[in-house]
């Protein structure tokens, strides 16, 4: 079975019988046509699915939407077609580049696998202010190639604009104590200005909690769990 058959498959019972044959046809169109993604890859929403995948996850912030998904299948079908990483980087570039908002966290979902020549588009999205593509900036791919400096400024950056550490991509695998000492440093600045401290920096800090002997007045305040 290909990618994009165990995509479709995985998604399948999410869809409605018609929703299911258009996503079927729109991965045979670019089997035969890759260039085509370029006006399939927007309307996927609206001719097959668009919504919460998780029912727990209403706003998107967690996991993909099922847009996300079913853009996820498309990606899969055109990577296959192209059999080329270089040129299918180039195509979710230009999806990327001239997509809205729900688009770009679509191919930020759909980059693991790629290598790391993806990494301006996760840079791209890290900018943002736009707290799904900043949650989606730091999925999977992010979780296993991003280097760690960018990686650690975008975990403060969803603790900035207010994205769940739960977005987070191998949040504990990777948290180190430079991870720690800057989120400690974050919390500090947040208590010194006399405002509240996320919840989500527990994630984080019950991890290294050595790395609070540095910022007592942090370790008072959160006395971290673990």
């Amino acid at each position: 079975m290909s990618r994009t058959q165990q995509l479709r498959a995985d998604l399948a019972e999410h869809l409605s019988p018609a929703a299911s044959e258009r996503l079927e046809q729109m991965t045979a169109q670019i089997a035969a046509d890759p260039t085509v993604i370029g006006r399939l890859f927007p309307a996927a929403a609206r001719e097959v699915a668009r919504g919460p995948l998780d029912p727990a996850d209403r706003s998107g912030l967690y996991g993909p939407t099922l847009d996300d998904a079913v853009r996820g299948v498309l990606v899969a079908a055109l990577r296959e077609a192209l059999d080329d990483e270089e040129a299918a980087l180039r195509e979710l570039t230009e999806l990327y580049r001239f997509g809205d908002g729900d688009e770009k966290r679509a191919v930020l979902r759909a980059l693991d696998g790629l290598g790391t020549a993806a990494q301006p588009l996760v840079e791209d999205g890290l900018r943002t202010n736009d707290i799904r593509i900043v949650a989606a900036a730091m999925g999977e791919w992010s979780g296993q190639r991003l280097d760690p400096a960018t990686w650690r400024q975008g975990v403060l950056k969803c603790l900035f604009v207010g994205v769940p550490l739960a977005a987070v991509d191998s949040l504990g695998e990777r948290t180190d104590d430079e991870l720690g000492r800057m989120v400690a440093a974050y919390a500090h600045e947040r208590l010194a200005a006399g405002r509240a401290v996320p919840e989500d920096v527990r994630l984080v800090l019950d991890r290294v909690p050595h790395v609070l002997d540095q910022f007592p007045d942090v370790a008072a305040t959160l006395r971290p769990t673990a």
